[in-house]
């Protein structure tokens, strides 16, 4: 097997690895919790099942559908770009590879839910979804596209209160970390810190290179 074939198999095997256990997670989710139900696991972790319409962290960003559309053509990008990455092994370590395919695992995990879920799932409001396909009668709880992404992991490290004299919230109850996220969220944070730690100039390379592409003045080397 070539040098790169086998780059090519280490990180699509990591790729096809984080999508089963993310989405083996969410459905698990899905199917046994309904929205707002918790278990509390420790003082500073929970499993809190909450969906939401937008981005990473429940980061909502105009419409639903434009955003799965803007999705799918970002993880399609972002494939190509690491298949372009994996045959040029001489530039591009597999280190650098594997991170870049830890990202594109986490968009694809999100993508999924939005594209399938609406019609997999009924609605988790006040009650346990049931799995479409299996059940007579019944009906997702959205079209194609528009599904709602499932969060589930909730760190509150420790809450306390703001000082009046702060700007935002002041006088009020502050919890960190307060936003509720999954694994594919995970993947991208993590992949991306990775990318500005461990690799910034091989990161501000490729962005340089892709640039230079999309403005017709270069060609990446195959």
């Amino acid at each position: 097997m070539s040098h790169t074939k086998r780059r090519r198999w280490l990180v699509v095997f990591l790729i096809l690895l984080l999508l089963l256990i993310d989405q083996g997670v969410k459905v698990w989710i899905k199917t046994h919790m309904y929205i707002g139900q918790e278990y509390h696991i420790f003082d500073w972790f929970r499993i809190y099942f909450v969906e939401n319409r937008g981005m990473a962290y429940g980061v909502e960003l105009g419409s639903k559908l434009l955003l799965t559309a803007f999705r799918i053509v970002a993880m399609a990008g972002l494939g190509v770009w690491l298949s372009g990455f994996i045959r040029q092994w001489r530039h591009y370590s597999l280190g650098f590879c594997t991170i870049i395919g830890l990202v594109l695992a986490g968009g694809i995990g999100n993508l999924l839910d939005s594209i399938f879920y609406g019609q997999l799932f009924t609605s988790s409001i006040g009650q346990v979804a049931q799995f479409v396909p299996t059940t007579a009668g019944a009906v997702g709880y959205a079209p194609w596209f528009e599904g709602h992404v499932v969060d589930m992991l909730y760190f509150p490290l420790f809450t306390t209160v703001l000082p009046e004299w702060f700007p935002i919230g002041g006088g009020s109850a502050y919890t960190f970390f307060s936003p509720i996220f999954n694994i594919a969220d995970s993947c991208i944070t993590v992949g991306v810190l990775a990318l500005l730690i461990c690799y910034p100039r091989t990161t501000t390379r490729a962005l340089d290179r892709l640039w230079l592409y999309l403005r017709g003045k270069h060609r990446p080397k195959k």
